[in-house]
């Protein structure tokens, strides 16, 4: 099982270039991070079950979730001083970028690392940030899986075109195209009821958090297996964000059948953030036999 690290990057804390260094230095496989444009100060979308480990049950949201830095930016800074760690976006709310220019930006951050760009997506749930943002949230799912659809188009043919009720344009020429083919892995994030739905569609992947227990997990993963078993998908890879930082849990995990698991980093000073990262790292350490 692999370990990386989940981190929101922000003006506050460790700068992009030193994290990258200090998780390759340290073996970690991969950096995701994570993306939010801003966040609305007046909010009426209720707090998401579950989540206590990143927002508290009342009151305001943390400073990270209006003080990220733009996930494109922090990975191309993170892939220039480095050459093994896979970089990650973690993830990207697919519903709030216009299709053709993120298609473009995964591609050029696909070259400029070499290859190692992997795209996680997702749907969001803060309403009032996507309203912002021209998305009405009754269709953000909807909205999604066109966008998906349609950038895997720009990404694969010369002469690229996609006609949907979302998204719509005749045929274009877009280049750089990925290096990696037929395109970097899009993992699909989320818990809820559909999600198996749309990693089976148009995911190479499925990036859950364990909101409830790993048998429940466990659960979950073996119905995408039987699933994407039965669609001629093939074995499809889960990614666990934040995982706690727990040998046997992590050792569960695997045993589940888990392909990765992200131990999340706080967002902190770069000093404070490294102590942090040579604990992980002696935890990975620990159970890096566990395949």
């Amino acid at each position: 099982m692999k370990i990386g690290i989940s981190t929101f990057v922000t003006d506050e804390g460790i700068r992009p270039v030193d994290l990258g260094v200090a998780l390759e230095d340290r073996g970690f496989e991969s950096l995701f991070v994570s993306e939010h444009t801003h966040i609305p100060v007046k909010r009426e979308t209720p707090y998401i079950p579950n989540r206590e480990m990143y927002w508290p049950a009342h009151g305001e949201l943390p400073r990270i979730y209006y003080r990220t830095v733009d996930p494109f930016v922090t990975l191309t800074q993170v892939a220039t001083v480095t050459t093994r760690l896979l970089v990650a976006t973690g993830i990207a709310l697919v519903v709030e970028r216009e299709p053709i220019n993120l298609a473009k930006q995964v591609a050029s951050l696909d070259m400029v690392s070499g290859g190692r760009l992997l795209v996680g997506i997702g749907a969001g749930w803060n309403r009032e940030e996507m309203r912002n943002l021209g998305t009405d949230p009754a269709t953000r799912m909807e909205l999604m899986r066109e966008r998906v659809l349609a950038m895997k188009q720009i990404w694969t043919e010369d002469d690229a075109e996609f006609h949907g009720d979302f998204v719509d344009f005749d045929p274009i020429r877009a280049w750089p195209k990925p290096v990696q083919r037929p395109h970097p892995p899009v993992l699909v994030g989320g818990d809820g009821p559909g999600v198996l739905d749309r990693v089976i569609e148009y995911g190479d992947g499925w990036v859950p958090i364990l909101a409830k227990s790993v048998p429940a997990l466990t659960a979950r993963v073996g119905e995408l297996r039987r699933r994407a078993e039965q669609a001629g998908r093939g074995y499809v890879p889960v990614t666990v964000y934040a995982a706690p930082p727990d040998a046997e849990v992590l050792a569960e995990l695997a045993e589940a059948g888990v392909d990765r698991v992200l131990l999340q980093l706080p967002t902190t000073p770069r000093d404070e953030s490294l102590r942090e990262l040579d604990r992980f790292a002696e935890l990975k350490d620990k159970v890096s036999h566990v395949a």
